[in-house]
């Protein structure tokens, strides 16, 4: 490989050419920690057309590519296998905010821009990106697009795939296709921008994408209300939603276990409850008109909700640094988890009507494969997205509970097939759930698929052994 080294160095300059195991390593182990992989080297572009360059090389040699962007995703997407005889292609150093436009309401960025920094440079124009999600610090808009990242605010601004206008993007063949359109109707045939949304890497590169902004929010108002069941949450759903229409932005279902879980490992965090309830949901609400509007509207949507006796309790945030604790309380469930010990994840969705039937009847089949087993779940309710994590019983080693993951995976995934559901809602199939998929998706499916795929990458360079 050394003519292939050789061109990537040419390409990108010595200094970003990795190959040393010390200055590959960062980039080889998933953000869990649980599988590191192997690679010939990590390649650092810094622009669309050094991305073309190396992508030309890697189909002459034949040379397999894993794009990626922040590695903080779930699924072992981003990750090479341990052959390596494949490149990481980290997409990092392109950064830039390209432009701003907010007649049009639209920010056009490169693909490793970090989330948060998109946010920042919306806000700082008056103007709002509403993709939000924990790891938003270090995750790149890349990286988002290519598994079609969720969050928070799905529920009033959709996936990032509803977030997105247009694209940039290197085929496998090294070739740039600019679609960096801002345009909300553009009916000229096939959507080339959906096939690479969601598609992990394993169509080509997204080096830069078009994005939506948004009025900024007068005021965002956040309450957490106890309740007895995921029915009773249902419940409030609906009448939230009849009450304050678009003005709902956030919908956040969590168990009793889940704030159990969390005060157990961040004591710090506040309780707002001086009883336990069943189940919680954190709300939030955008105004655009006055923070005084956006309290009027909650506080008698609550009160409804109390008069109708679909919550037993609930507190309204009174300051930003109330509501700053109340998400607290959400965003700390994954870290409590990871503090307190292994967990068995799903990240599936379901039709928003049947997720308390779901749920009792997933518990029980659980409960009696194996008893003692703790059931850590919460998620984006408002968007049909349940996090239903599985914990080991008390006294349980993790070896011997990961033992059972194989088991657990097929009844939980098993379950959601029945109810019409999807095993992932938010963090995309990489290699994790990639046997999961071909169990779950049907022959024409995967045909299609792998039709599209064989199309535009015949070679199969692009990101292999991820969703098919």
């Amino acid at each position: 490989m050394t003519e292939f080294l050789t061109a990537c160095r040419a390409a990108l300059g010595d200094a970003y050419v990795l190959t040393a195991d010390a200055e590959m390593a960062p980039f080889l182990t998933d953000w869990r920690d649980r599988y590191t992989g192997r690679a010939l080297a990590v390649l650092r572009p810094a622009s669309t057309e050094q991305v073309a360059q190396l992508l030309r090389a890697c189909s002459t040699h034949g040379v397999p590519v894993v794009p990626q962007g922040g590695n903080t995703g779930l699924v072992l997407g981003s990750i090479p296998d341990s052959a390596g005889t494949a490149v990481v292609l980290s997409l990092a150093r392109m950064n830039r905010i390209r432009a701003l436009d907010t007649v049009n309401r639209t920010i056009t960025v490169d693909a490793g821009c970090i989330l948060q920094t998109v946010q920042e440079a919306a806000s700082a124009a008056d103007c709002l990106f509403p993709l939000s999600l924990a790891a938003e610090g270090s995750c790149t808009i890349g990286g988002n697009l290519a598994t079609n990242a969720g969050g928070t605010a799905v529920l009033r601004y959709g996936n990032t795939r509803e977030l997105c206008l247009g694209l940039e993007v290197v085929t496998p063949q090294g070739e740039v296709w600019n679609g960096l359109r801002g345009l909300r109707k553009d009916n000229t045939g096939y959507d080339l921008r959906d096939l690479y949304i969601g598609a992990e890497g394993t169509l080509g590169v997204i080096t830069g994408a078009v994005l939506k902004l948004y009025p900024q929010p007068k005021a965002c108002i956040t309450a957490l209300a106890a309740l007895n069941s995921p029915a009773h949450a249902l419940r409030l759903l609906g009448l939230m939603q009849d009450h304050c229409g678009a003005s709902l932005t956030g919908f956040e279902l969590m168990s009793q276990y889940c704030l159990r879980l969390v005060a157990e490992q961040f004591p710090q965090l506040p309780q707002p409850f001086k009883y336990t309830h069943g189940q919680y949901v954190l709300l939030e609400l955008s105004s655009s008109q006055s923070e005084a509007h956006a309290i009027e509207l909650l506080e008698a949507s609550i009160g409804a909700a109390l008069d109708s006796d679909v919550i037993e309790d609930a507190v309204v945030s009174a300051s930003v640094a109330q509501s700053t604790g109340l998400w607290q309380l959400r965003e700390h469930i994954p870290l409590a988890q990871a503090r307190a010990g292994k967990n068995i994840k799903h990240d599936i969705s379901l039709p928003i009507s049947r997720i308390a039937d779901f749920i009792a009847l997933t518990d029980a089949a659980l409960a009696s494969a194996f008893p003692g087993c703790q059931l850590v779940c919460f998620g984006h309710l408002g968007d049909g997205n349940l996090h239903y994590n599985v914990a080991p019983p008390a006294g349980m080693s993790d070896i011997d509970f990961l033992a059972n993951q194989d088991a657990i995976n097929r009844i939980v995934h098993d379950q959601v097939t029945a109810f019409d559901g999807s095993i992932s809602a938010e963090h995309g199939i990489g290699a994790l759930k990639k046997d999961e998929l071909a169990h779950t998706k049907s022959a024409l499916e995967l045909q299609l698929m792998r039709a599209i795929k064989q199309a535009l990458d015949p070679q199969g360079i692009m990101n292999p052994g991820k969703i098919l």
